[in-house]
């Protein structure tokens, strides 16, 4: 696919204007809490993947969000129950107290990967509100008819070109009416909520995927919780809703209460409506994902949570090292006995990276490659109130239960990859992005739909979209060989 990026690149500054415009205009955007929005910056440049790389990838997501799923229920019935539960907020707590064991089935969760030497290595799990379907599906869709447009690509089957490409809004779609049927006999909704925040961050997103659904032939619309009542059913603005799609963090509610739909969120699986995704803040805390790391050298843990042979291969093959953050013995890296973990972290800062257990938007993210570096000192600083070595970071860290303390991760060793960056303005900027790849997957559905992913890229090798950087078009390469094929004939 060499040929087919040199042609983009040298063809970049008569596209990118109308990639940045129409990209903002479809909702590739951030909305502030006053409600103005900035554009997400999109990339002239795509990753070009094989369709059946990414079905790989998604069947790969599929196993670990499963795995990760019987982790949590596993923990949660057993003995360390609270060092979980006590990683949440104190309504997440509730509700995870109330909902755990019903809360088995997922219509979306997304696994975050940074690929090296051709690998996907999972850095953790989403599945409270995994978002970016949209935001992919925004920036797939305007790359293939923008680049298609002015590569004279026949306008008539740009659609087909959109299908082959995939949908990640339509896999939600499906995923949602499946989980939907499950619950309710088989029957399909006629109504469907999207509930989220008012000038939620990711709200022209959800627009996106609103008009999508109704596209798909959904009587759907934006809901927000103070705008929903009902004694038997879930009813905003006098229509009742059959499904709730869930965009809101449990621990948004402690900031603006909503004592109906705090109940509503507490009976899984849901009476007045089906809502999904259930809450599941205890699948999502780094916690469960280290247990699965740590289940490959300790096969009790596996065995409680009833991973199968599928699942820990899945586990072997994509998951880093990963530890809970604490003094004392642990197996290392290579399999080698450790006499106390902290120790280890703070003498090779190099191999490890420090991660909040409960958090983020990747504030409480530490690299140990990092140390001495302006942006390492801003986000100690940001922390702590101080600037810290990484040998004082680790024992910090070590010590600060907040949030259900800290997981150390083996370091992922993904290079930057030049790419063609569109500013809101249409030029062109030649940046180096740490790029990650994102997969969306089921949990307790009779079947996957046909889930695609996501790229990212930033500077940080931090990467959060709502931070800074941008989103990269993720194009098949049969999609770009067609492309590319209309280019040479013109």
């Amino acid at each position: 696919m060499q040929e087919f990026i040199d042609a983009l690149r040298s063809q970049a500054r008569h596209i990118a204007p109308d990639l940045a415009r129409i990209a903002y205009q479809r909702g590739l955007a951030v909305t502030r809490p006053d409600g103005t929005t900035h554009p997400i910056p999109i990339t002239a440049t795509p990753v070009v993947l094989d369709a059946a790389e990414i079905r790989r990838r998604a069947e790969l997501s599929a196993r670990l969000s499963s795995a990760t799923v019987k982790m949590a229920q596993a923990q949660l019935q057993g003995a360390d129950a609270e060092s979980l539960l006590g990683a949440l907020s104190p309504l997440e707590r509730v509700l995870a107290e109330r909902t755990w064991r019903q809360s088995t089935r997922l219509a979306t969760t997304r696994v975050d990967y940074f690929v090296a030497g051709g690998t996907p290595w999972a850095l953790e799990v989403n599945a409270t509100i995994p978002a970016m379907q949209g935001y992919s599906d925004i920036a797939a869709r305007t790359f293939i008819e923008v680049v298609g447009r002015y590569f004279r690509y026949p306008e008539k089957s740009l659609h087909a070109l959109l299908s082959l490409n995939g949908s990640n809004a339509l896999a939600l779609y499906r995923a949602l009416l499946d989980g939907y049927a499950a619950e309710r006999n088989g029957r399909m909704p006629d109504t469907v909520a999207l509930l989220c925040r008012r000038n939620d961050a990711q709200i022209t997103e959800l627009r996106w995927l609103c008009e999508r659904f109704r596209e798909f032939g959904a009587d759907a619309d934006l809901v927000h919780p103070d705008e929903v009542s009902g004694d038997d059913a879930f009813v905003a603005h006098g229509k009742k809703y059959d499904l709730v799609y869930r965009h809101l963090f449990v621990r948004r509610l402690e900031e603006s209460p909503s004592p109906w739909v705090e109940d509503f969120l507490g009976t899984v699986p849901g009476k007045k409506a089906v809502f999904l995704n259930p809450p599941a803040s205890q699948v999502e805390v780094k916690l469960t994902f280290a247990r699965l790391s740590q289940a490959l050298a300790e096969p009790a843990l596996a065995e409680a949570a009833r991973l199968t042979g599928e699942e820990l291969e899945a586990v072997r093959t994509s998951v880093p090292w990963t530890r809970t953050f604490q003094p004392g013995p642990t197996q290392g890296p290579d399999g080698e006995r450790v006499e106390d973990l902290v120790a280890l972290v703070a003498a090779t800062p190099a191999r490890f990276v420090l991660k909040r257990a409960w958090d983020y938007g990747g504030r409480a993210v530490f690299l140990g490659r990092s140390a001495g570096t302006v942006p390492y000192t801003e986000r100690v600083q940001a922390a702590y109130g101080a600037p810290m070595t990484w040998a004082e970071l680790c024992a910090r860290t070590a010590a600060d239960t907040a949030g259900g303390g800290f997981v150390v991760q083996e370091v992922v060793d993904s290079p930057p990859e030049e790419h063609l960056l569109c500013e809101p303005n249409g030029t062109v900027l030649p940046t180096s992005f740490f790029v990650d790849y994102s997969a969306y997957a089921s949990v307790g559905l009779a079947r996957q739909p046909a889930w695609g992913g996501v790229c990212r890229g930033s500077m940080s090798e931090i990467v959060n979209i709502v931070g800074g950087g941008g989103v990269l078009p993720l194009i098949t390469s049969q999609v770009a060989s067609k492309l590319l094929m209309a280019w040479k004939a013109f």
